[in-house]
């Protein structure tokens, strides 16, 4: 099976770079490829809770959620986390604090990285 990670690193509204992976990473799950997502800098906001965004407009939360129910893991930087003022509680079901070193390993274990 073919591994892919992406790392996003902007955050989940005011450009459609993390709607564009997103949609990038459901389409590859569906073709059969393992997805990981790491997210950094202001991207760590986008698998918090409670996301209302106008009707009509994506809604980055419920990606995720999907795409976790699917299998892909979904891991935010600590030190990122931490600036922001986030705790685990404040994530989605299936999303987790993780560290560089996670990021590392799935790199180095990856047949493919996309950074948005």
């Amino acid at each position: 099976m073919h591994r892919i990670t992406i790392v996003l690193q902007d955050a989940p509204y005011g450009n459609e770079k993390v709607w564009n992976a997103l949609r990038l990473s459901e389409a590859l799950v569906r073709e059969g490829v393992e997805v990981k997502i790491f997210l950094y800098g202001d991207s760590v906001i986008s698998a918090k809770k409670g996301q209302s965004p106008p009707k009509g407009y994506y809604n980055i939360e419920e990606m995720l959620k999907g795409l976790i129910e699917k299998g892909v893991e979904v891991r935010s930087c600590l030190t990122c986390t931490k600036a922001r003022g986030l705790k685990e509680e404040d994530y989605i079901d299936g999303a987790i604090i993780g560290k560089t070193i996670d990021l590392a390993r799935w790199l180095k274990e990856s047949d493919g990285v996309m950074v948005f």
